[in-house]
């Protein structure tokens, strides 16, 4: 099979997955990781199943192949996800060091059936100051801000990420 053959193969498993979820009390949603290596690991979402705002598929997928290699990172894997990722399965999958994501389906047509993550994406391009959930620094009161880091950079055992 070659490379286009391939890709066309697990979007349509990521697509395949979603429309079996949606039957099985899930989201719309459905992804697959597959390494460097050629191994394929399977997401569906799962948020109003488990009452969990992260179990979109490409964030359970990530885990799902995170955990079965016993590792954070999967450079040199490829994200297939039936729809375009939101901010938080994108920075999943920066954070996981995908190499590629494909998808199918984009955002304007998850807006379509109410999946609309317009405001998510126009959060961060809002101000700070006028963002709608405040996010803001403040003084940890007598504790140093600092010192998760200070003792972090001391650690001779941290496994740096």
């Amino acid at each position: 099979m070659n490379t286009s053959e391939n890709n066309q193969g697990y979007m349509a498993q990521a697509v395949d997955l979603a429309t079996a979820n949606v039957l099985d009390h899930g989201g719309p949603f459905g992804a697959v990781v597959v390494t460097a290596d050629g191994r394929a690991f399977e997401g569906i979402n799962r948020v109003t199943a488990n009452n969990d705002p992260t179990a979109h598929a490409e964030v359970t997928a990530i885990r799902n192949a995170c955990a079965a290699l016993g590792t954070f990172d999967l450079t040199g894997a490829t994200l297939y996800t039936s729809c375009e990722p939101c901010p938080m399965c994108l920075a999943s999958a920066l954070w996981a060091r995908v190499e590629k994501v494909y998808f199918a389906a984009d955002r304007h047509d998850a807006a379509r059936s109410g999946f609309d993550d317009a405001v998510f994406y126009d959060f961060f391009d809002t101000p700070v100051e006028e963002r709608t959930m405040p996010v803001q620094q403040i003084a940890p009161g007598s504790s140093d801000p600092l010192a998760p880091f200070t003792t972090w950079d001391r650690l001779d055992t941290r496994i740096d990420y």
